[in-house]
C-alpha cells in the first residue's frame, strides 16, 4: 500500500499556514453554506430596504418643513409596518429554521454518527458548530438592529408606537441580536434531545412564542417606574410626550391617592363638589422615561445572554455524555 507524503515547500519557501477556514470549520461552513448565503442575502436586503425606507422619510418631513414646522403625519408608514414586523418575526424564524435543525438534522441523517467516529473530538466539532451558527446570527442581527435603530431614533416622534411595545422595544438596540442568540440556541437544544427535525422546528416554535410573550409580560419590570405630580388643572410637563404613562391617580395636599375616575360626575358642578369634598388638587402619574429604555434593554439583553450561556454549556455538556 503506497503512501502520498506532503509536498514539502521549495526552498527559500515557508510552510503554508492554514487559514480562517479550515479543517472541522470549513466542513461545517461548508455542510452549511446554503443557509449562509441566504441569511447574508437577507441580511443585505434588509439593510437596503431599511436604508431607503429611512430615505424616503427624511425626503418626505424635509418637505413638510420639519423641524421648523411641526408636521404630523397621516397614518404610520407602510414601509415602517413591515420592516418593524419583519424584524420582530426574524428571532423566531432563526431559532427555527437554524438552530432547530443544526443537530436534529445530523442526527436524522447519521451525520452525526459519522463525524464522531473520525479523528476529530466530538466536543470540537460540535464547538465549531455552535460558533458558526451563533456568529452568523450575530451579524445578520447585530447589523439590522443597528440599522433599525438608526432610522426609527431621530423619528421616533412621527411613529404611533411607545417604546415599551415590542415593535420598538424588541428591534432596537441590543435586543434582537440577544433575542436571536437566545431562541436559536435554544432551537438548537431542542433538536439535540428530539433527534428530529420536524418535531424540533415544531417544538422551537412554539417555545418561541411562549417566551415573546411571557417576556413582553416582564417588560415592565425591567426598571422602577417614575412618579411625577402637578396641578390637576396645569399642563402636564412637556417630557411627558415622550414617556410611556403606566398608571394615572389624582391627589390631595397630603398626598393621598384617589383613582383617576374617582370625581368623574355626570356634570361638572358634580365634579367640582367632588373634587372640593375630597381635596384633589394635584393629578399624579406614573411613567417610565426614555432615557430609561437602554438601561432597561441591556438589562433584558444580559439575563437573555445569560441564558444563552447556559444552554450552550448545557449542549456540550449533553452531547459528550450521551450517544449522538
Amino acid at each position: 500500500m503506497s503512501t502520498t507524503l506532503p509536498e514539502k515547500p521549495r526552498t527559500g519557501q515557508s510552510p503554508r499556514k492554514p487559514g480562517l477556514l479550515h479543517g472541522v470549520t470549513w466542513l461545517v461552513v461548508r455542510q452549511h453554506r446554503t443557509a449562509l448565503w441566504v441569511i447574508g442575502a437577507a441580511t443585505l436586503v434588509g439593510a437596503a430596504m431599511i436604508v431607503h425606507q429611512r430615505g424616503e422619510m427624511a425626503a418626505m418631513l424635509e418637505r413638510l418643513g420639519w423641524p421648523e414646522k411641526d408636521v404630523i403625519l397621516p397614518s404610520t408608514p407602510q414601509g415602517y409596518r413591515y420592516i418593524s414586523q419583519a424584524l420582530g418575526a426574524l428571532p423566531i424564524v432563526l431559532g427555527v429554521l437554524l438552530g432547530a435543525p443544526l443537530i436534529a438534522g445530523d442526527q436524522e441523517h447519521g451525520t452525526a454518527q459519522l463525524v464522531t467516529t473520525q479523528s476529530v473530538p466530538r466536543r470540537r466539532w460540535l464547538a465549531a458548530k455552535l460558533g458558526w451558527c451563533l456568529a452568523l446570527v450575530l451579524a445578520s442581527t447585530a447589523v439590522l438592529a443597528a440599522l433599525f435603530t438608526w432610522w426609527w431614533e431621530p423619528y421616533r416622534e412621527f411613529i404611533p408606537s411607545d417604546f415599551m411595545q415590542s415593535e420598538v422595544f424588541d428591534n432596537t438596540g441590543p435586543m434582537p441580536t440577544a433575542l436571536s442568540l437566545f431562541l436559536t440556541t435554544a432551537g438548537i437544544a431542542i433538536g439535540m434531545l428530539l433527534r428530529r427535525t420536524l418535531p424540533a422546528m415544531m417544538t422551537t416554535f412554539l417555545f418561541a412564542l411562549v417566551v415573546t410573550v411571557a417576556f413582553g409580560e416582564f417588560r415592565d419590570r425591567l426598571a422602577t417606574p417614575r412618579l411625577i405630580t402637578y396641578p390637576l388643572n396645569g399642563d402636564a410637563p412637556a417630557f411627558l410626550d415622550h414617556a410611556v404613562e403606566t398608571d394615572r391617580w389624582i391627589s390631595s395636599a397630603d398626598g393621598q391617592l384617589f383613582g383617576w375616575g374617582t370625581c368623574a360626575e355626570q356634570t361638572e358642578k358634580a365634579s367640582d363638589a367632588c373634587v372640593k369634598e375630597h381635596g384633589i388638587v394635584n393629578n399624579v402619574v406614573e411613567y417610565f422615561g426614555y432615557d430609561q429604555l437602554p438601561g432597561m434593554q441591556w438589562t433584558a439583553a444580559a439575563l437573555l445572554l445569560g441564558g444563552t450561556a447556559v444552554v450552550a454549556v448545557f449542549i456540550l455538556w449533553w452531547t459528550t455524555r450521551r450517544p449522538l
